[in-house]
């Protein structure tokens, strides 16, 4: 509001100057003589500054007319000017109209309008760098893969485009399925862009699918560096990562590299189960079978498995059935409720000729949750309290069609394995293993030669039998069996 007054008495004291001035030149007496080549010319005041403005205006528009004409010649000559200029805009903004038009039509999937497009935008451009991309896009498009890669390949002598052209080659190369190839390209794009996100999740699924663990380690720290990962989900990536490196190691004979890996894995992830197993056979080598223990019961009360089980009871090997029982209870109380700790216990409890203490920790799961092992075990312990053969036999063809119970699922693809590896073997994906109940139901472990001196008549006449092998011995060994 105050700058629109000021303006105001502005206007009003340039137009009160210039009244007053012409007021004052009216007023004059006297007048202006131009006298040139022999003649002369009297002007009142005013006429003379009207003629003055005539004469500077007449000056500008000879200068205008003298600078197009000026301007024409050149445009003749070949120079650039305005009206080169002029053309140039035009030119430009029809090849960037175009540029855009091939840009909808690629997203809209209309690959033959998007390279008629891009082609007209890269003749009225004439700037491949900016029309490459969607030229060589609407060639993948169109299925003309020779195409595409001849655009790509262009895009590798500027520094501009030189990243998205190493990226399109190598995506047509895990097109073609070329992953060695492919990885020798993601690692070029990395040395150009190591920050760019997409590229480091392809640079590190290559990397782990090729088993490549050192460079995997290199790229996930690239990614934490840059902050594309969450600190837990990395360090769950880099104890995955240490294990296979430490799976490795103990294939190629390398015992200290193993036993590093194997530890700082289980650093990273106290809870998965392969690395606790490993870091506890690493500790019991080295003498420390207390600090072993602690390792199984920490992965245990997260998530029971055979496995932890299995080297739980190697710290100790040479044991007794009673005192066995008496050491698994650490392990067992660290989740008591869970399935797997029932089972377990049984399995002790058979062991150790206990057959009711094994039938009060099987409970339910015979019929609640019927597995292969948990009815076999129910097998057994009949057999051991002496029920008829024909219960035993029951239970064992249930077992038979039963479900395996939990294994290693890949949750990316559901695919079954039969040990724990940090890439799926069937889709390549990276750290998706879970032990859990699989959707659908798998073969049982139990073979039919397996099953088969359990379900046919009883053992010869004792007589016949091997005195040294008693009923419980027998009894075990059919239990064991999984």
């Amino acid at each position: 509001m105050l700058w629109s007054l000021i303006k105001i008495f502005i206007f009003i004291a340039i137009a009160a100057g210039l009244a007053f001035g012409v007021a004052w030149i009216l007023e004059t007496p006297g007048e202006v003589v131009i006298a040139f080549a022999g003649r002369e010319w009297s002007l009142t005041p005013i006429g003379s500054l009207i003629a003055l403005v005539v004469l500077l205006v007449a000056a500008v528009v000879i200068l205008k007319v003298l600078g197009f004409i000026i301007a024409l010649m050149r445009f003749l000559l070949g120079d650039e000017t305005a009206i080169s200029r002029y053309f140039n805009r035009s030119r430009e903004r029809r090849g960037f109209n175009a540029l855009s038009d091939g840009m909808i039509a690629l997203a809209s999937g209309d690959s033959k309008r998007a390279m008629k497009k891009a082609a007209k935008a890269e003749k009225l451009l004439g700037r491949k760098d900016v029309t490459g991309l969607v030229s060589a896009q609407a060639a993948e498009l169109n299925g003309d893969k020779t195409r595409a890669i001849g655009y790509y390949k262009t895009m590798l002598d500027d520094s501009r485009t030189r990243f998205v052209g190493v990226s399109g080659l190598m995506r047509q190369k895990l097109e073609e399925g070329d992953t060695t190839t492919a990885l020798a390209l993601a690692k070029k794009a990395f040395a150009l862009r190591p920050d760019n996100p997409a590229l480091l999740r392809t640079l590190f699924d290559l990397q782990s699918r090729e088993a490549d663990w050192s460079g995997a380690r290199d790229t996930l720290n690239a990614s934490m560096h840059a902050r594309l990962l969450p600190r837990d989900i990395g360090h769950r990536r880099e104890a995955v990562l240490s294990l296979a490196d430490a799976q490795a190691a103990a294939a190629e004979g390398n015992e200290a590299r193993r036993n590093d890996a194997a530890l700082q894995a289980n650093k990273y992830a106290p809870t998965l189960v392969p690395a606790a197993v490993l870091a506890a056979q690493v500790l019991v080598e080295k003498g420390m079978a207390r600090k072993a223990s602690k390792v199984l019961v920490r992965a245990w009360a997260a998530n029971p498995h055979p496995d932890l089980a299995a080297a739980f009871a190697a710290i100790v090997p040479e044991e007794t059935p009673q005192a066995r029982m008496k050491r698994f209870d650490s392990l067992i109380t660290a989740a008591p409720n869970n399935p797997e700790s029932r089972l377990l216990s049984a399995e002790l409890a058979l062991a150790a000729e206990d057959f009711p203490a094994a039938r009060k920790a099987l409970g339910t799961l015979p019929e609640t949750d019927p597995t292969t092992r948990s009815l076999a075990l129910m097998a057994a312990v009949e057999r051991g309290q002496g029920a008829p053969e024909a219960v035993v036999r029951a239970w064992l063809a249930k077992a038979l069609d039963a479900s395996r119970g939990p294994q290693w699922v890949c949750e990316k693809c559901g695919h079954v394995h039969d040990a724990w590896r940090p890439v799926c073997e069937s889709c390549g994906a990276f750290d998706t293993l879970e032990w859990k109940t699989p959707a659908h139901r798998q073969e049982t472990t139990y073979g039919q030669a397996t099953m088969l001196p359990l379900l046919v008549d009883p053992a010869p006449a004792a007589e016949e039998a091997d005195p040294g092998v008693t009923d419980a011995d027998e009894v075990r060994a059919e239990a064991a069996a999984r």
